[in-house]
């Protein structure tokens, strides 16, 4: 069984059902142990909840590389679990899992999005920070706007809280007037990049090309139940 856990990443793109995957809601705490639990064999993490439950515990992708599983992350929480998870064999994909890797990325903010419920489809409310690094980017590159715009504008979104992050705000909080305001914010809205969505497909992509199975591994470190781990997931410890 293949498992991909993902929500407002994936708004609006109508992901077949019979694609090789079960798509599952952004993964919280104890989600991704019961994929592993359920028999899945290749598990992709892009959307991640973290706000209001505990977010996907570390502990839990260590157990299910330990046990073979392939896991793969990108794009959102996905790309942030990989960064910190690839020394010990989770796989990074996309640019903005590089981004963390390098360090060119440092705050876990700049994956945060704000949306709405499953029955909306996750549907987003806000821009993440990565995206309108990308978005801002591609504006320069094409000279839709200027070096000074572009900085200007980056800075007003770094400044903004992910939650009322959009590129109206984002515009509208550094260039007042109305005319120029207007040019801008459709110029970004033309040009808008979800560099989010460009990872998570190449992860879908990977995810289906896996072989369903669990690999025989033999890691250079070992998974320690502890204490707090036995308590989180007694059915861990059950032989």
């Amino acid at each position: 069984m293949k498992v991909i856990f993902a929500g407002p990443t994936l708004h609006g793109t109508n992901q077949p059902f019979d694609a090789g995957y079960k798509l599952r809601p952004p993964a919280k705490q104890g989600d991704f142990f019961k994929a592993v639990e359920d028999g899945a064999n290749v598990i992709g993490v892009i959307d991640g909840v973290y706000e209001y439950v505990p977010a996907i515990w570390h502990k839990e992708i260590l157990d299910g590389l330990a046990r073979g599983v392939q896991v793969f992350g990108a794009a959102s929480m996905g790309a942030l679990r990989a960064a910190e998870c690839a020394a010990f064999g989770m796989i990074g994909i996309g640019k903005i899992y590089a981004d963390y890797a390098n360090g060119v990325l440092e705050d876990d903010a700049d994956v945060a999005q704000s949306h709405g419920p499953a029955e909306l489809g996750f549907l987003p409310l806000s821009e993440p920070l990565v995206n309108v690094r990308a978005t801002l980017a591609e504006c320069l590159h094409r000279e839709a706007i200027t070096k000074a715009e572009h900085d200007r504008l980056l800075e007003a979104a770094r400044g903004i809280f992910f939650k009322d992050r959009t590129y109206k705000k984002i515009v509208q909080s550094c260039f007042p007037e109305e005319s120029r305001s207007a040019e801008l914010l459709r110029t970004l809205r033309e040009n808008s990049v979800n560099q989010k969505l460009i990872d998570a497909r190449l992860l879908i992509n990977a995810v289906v090309a896996a072989e369903d199975r669990r690999v025989d591994t033999k890691p250079d470190w070992a998974f320690e139940a502890t204490s707090l781990w036995r308590r989180a997931f007694p059915s861990s410890c059950v032989n």
